[in-house]
Parts: structure tokens; sequence; C-alpha cells
């Protein structure tokens, strides 16, 4: 796969959408990079970039606690106030991670006064937030602070054997997460790459290229 494919992948799966300040703060759960994630939400409350954070993720594998609530006690040891934190801890995917929190939200503030949200989530997975926010939350002005957990430069993200894994895995899945509807297609970003998404996928991860 040459350069300008990779350039290609990147670009579609990683686009830049700046953190910019916002309504509302969404925090997507995760079991990796937890301290990472949590000093970018830090960073962003301490400049003013939200006043409310939304943190979405319920139990996964055998943890007892919910992703929300390990996510939430860090970021209160940080100094996040506790009243700033609008926890959801049901959702075990994406979708479930908007549509729970959307509904969460809802208990504590007026949904019609929120219009613009900062993404807090995997760089691996960016795209595919905001698509699935564009499908179960449409009408919001979005931006996203990307959380680069994996120690190598975004743009060398074929380089490293997970950070590949990861992206690769998000290219080959949203095609058929658009034609489940389970995704919506956002404006601003380049179209899915042309050149053929299934084999060369396979064929770089095998050789690590």
């Amino acid at each position: 796969m040459s350069h300008d494919d990779l350039q290609s992948i990147a670009e579609y799966i990683m686009p830049s959408f700046p953190a910019c300040a916002s309504d509302l703060g969404f925090l997507f759960g995760t079991r990796h990079g937890v301290p990472e994630f949590c000093e970018v939400a830090h960073g962003l409350w301490q400049n003013g970039m939200f006043s409310r954070l939304l943190v979405s993720g319920g139990r996964t594998g055998s943890s007892p606690l919910a992703e929300a609530d390990t996510i939430a006690e860090r970021l209160v040891r940080l100094g996040i106030p506790e009243a700033v934190l609008i926890l959801e801890t049901a959702a075990t995917n994406t979708g479930e991670n908007v549509r729970f929190g959307r509904a969460r939200v809802a208990e504590v503030m007026d949904l019609a006064a929120i219009r613009s949200v900062v993404v807090i989530g995997k760089i691996c997975s960016t795209r595919r937030y905001l698509m699935t926010l564009q499908r179960h939350w449409p009408g919001l002005s979005l931006s996203v602070c990307p959380v680069n957990y994996f120690s190598i430069p975004a743009e060398r993200w074929h380089e490293h054997e997970d950070f590949r894994a990861r992206v690769l895995s998000e290219f080959d899945k949203i095609p058929r997460y658009l034609a489940e509807g389970f995704l919506e297609e956002i404006n601003g970003c380049p179209a899915y790459p042309q050149f053929g998404a299934v084999k060369p996928v396979a064929k770089m991860t095998a050789s690590g290229r």
C-alpha cells in the first residue's frame, strides 16, 4: 500500500475538528488510556472548553465498575468537581454511548440549549464518534480532542502494531455500519477512499506496512 493510500486512510479515520469551547463535553468511555483521557478532559475543563462533561460507559470485561465510574473517580482526583460530571453507566457500545448519554443529559439539562459538543475519545475512533453523533444526535456543532495514547505520532500510526490494527479495524467496519444504519456520514470530511478496502487492509495488517 502506497504512502498516499496510508494518508487517505488516516485522513478518513482521524479527521481534524479542532476542539472548541462547547455547551457540553462528551467523553466516550474506555478501558484503554484512561490516565491520558482524564488528563485531556481535565485540561479542557481548566481552559473553559465546557462547563458540564458527559462521561458515558458501562461495565466491560471483568471490572465491577462501569467505565464512567472509573473515569469519574480519576477526574475528581484531578480536580474536576463532581457537579460538573454527568455519568451514564449502562452503554456497552458507541451507539449506546450517544443514545443513552443524550437521554441522561436530558435528565439534568435542557437539550435544546445544547448546540455544540466537544468530543473526547480515542484518536483511532474519531470518525466513528462523529458519525454516530450525526446519526443519533443530529444538529450539533461538533469538535474533537482526540486522545493518542499509543506513544507514537498520529502520522506514524501504521508503524505501531496496536494503533495500526485499530485504525484498520475502523476503516474496515465503517462501510458495514453505514449500511446497517448505525452511522450517518458527516460533511466537511474526505469521502471513504475508493482504492478498495478489504483486501488492502488485510494485506497491510499481515505485513505491518
